[in-house]
């Protein structure tokens, strides 16, 4: 099955595959933290005070997003949840409509004239991310934790990648150490680097590290250097590279070849404003995942090495 192909999976449930069928009744191979307990209370806390703020700035953007291109100004998209519940994240979009039409889910180039103008504002900002405040309320997701992935590549990168769904034995994050850190996935290396991070936090996640990454996250909000905000939180961590292959491509029967040199691969489009549009694996920023949904019809080439 190719990368197009996954992007027509049904979005109701994660599709029927030996790495996934059982995430649900597993046993996870790590132990969460005892913080996990009461965490979703304190989410619940900061999410409602956020939304003070947030919900004018949510009205504008979407005001604005519809003013200056077609289309809907939020957008949603089925996501894996905590031990496998598949729920629908909503962000306000900023790809036009129907980008994909015809071609399915793409890998965007590292400027993508697919993204609107408006768009780009919203994505240097990061405010298109604020309506995942409302799935936090709901108890979907979490301020801080790893970040949620579609169906369709939970399946593949579970057959793929050892352990890798113990990412999903608490709720996933708004923001979270990974994307603090690390870069936008590039290949299966780019997704074992970040469980390295997403590990790490669940087994040591407490009340001051969770205000510590939300400080780093404001503080990238009011314009300061990654790298000195991460100094001054102590969130820097350095991860170890592995050898992986690249996604692009290639079948997902075939995606993992070991001792192969990584080549760099192009982020999933997956937000253009329609029916499930939104975002995939962007850790390049703490609150962006880094793959958008709903991309436009143009065949999908590779982008220079960062």
């Amino acid at each position: 099955m190719s990368l197009a192909k996954m992007g027509e999976t049904d979005n109701d449930a994660i599709p029927d595959a030996p790495s996934c069928c059982c995430a649900s009744e597993r046993a996870y191979s790590i132990e969460p933290s005892g913080y996990f307990r009461f965490k979703g209370i304190l989410d619940g806390i900061l999410a409602a005070l956020l939304l003070v703020p947030g919900i004018p700035i949510i009205l504008c953007s979407v005001v604005l997003v519809r003013l200056t291109s077609k289309g809907p100004g939020i957008f949603s998209q089925t996501r894996v949840g905590k031990g496998r519940r598949v729920f629908t994240m909503y962000k306000i979009r900023t790809m036009r409509l129907n980008a994909e039409d015809g071609t399915g889910p793409v890998w965007t180039a590292n400027k993508d004239d697919r993204i609107t103008p408006v768009g780009r504002f919203l994505r240097r900002t990061h405010l298109d991310e604020l309506p995942q405040l409302f799935n936090v309320l709901k108890g979907e997701m979490s301020l801080i934790g790893p970040r949620p992935e579609r169906p369709e590549f939970v399946e593949v990168l579970a057959g793929e990648i050892p352990n890798y769904l113990d990412r999903i034995a608490v709720r996933p994050g708004v923001t979270g150490l990974a994307q603090i850190n690390l870069d936008p996935d590039v290949d299966l290396e780019s997704v074992r680097r970040k469980i390295v991070l997403d590990t790490e936090y669940i087994k040591n996640a407490t009340v001051l590290l969770d205000m510590r990454m939300l400080l780093v996250t404001l503080l990238y909000l009011l314009g300061c250097r990654p790298e000195w905000a991460k100094r001054v939180t102590r969130l820097k961590r350095e991860v170890p590279r592995f050898t992986t292959t690249s996604l692009a491509g290639v079948d997902v029967s075939a995606l993992v070849t070991p001792a192969v040199p990584s080549t760099p691969i192009l982020h999933l489009a997956t937000d253009g404003g329609g029916k499930n549009g939104s975002r995939s694996g962007d850790y390049g920023s703490p609150l962006h995942e880094g793959v958008d949904a709903n991309h436009g019809a143009k065949e999908a080439t590779r982008r220079k090495p960062r």
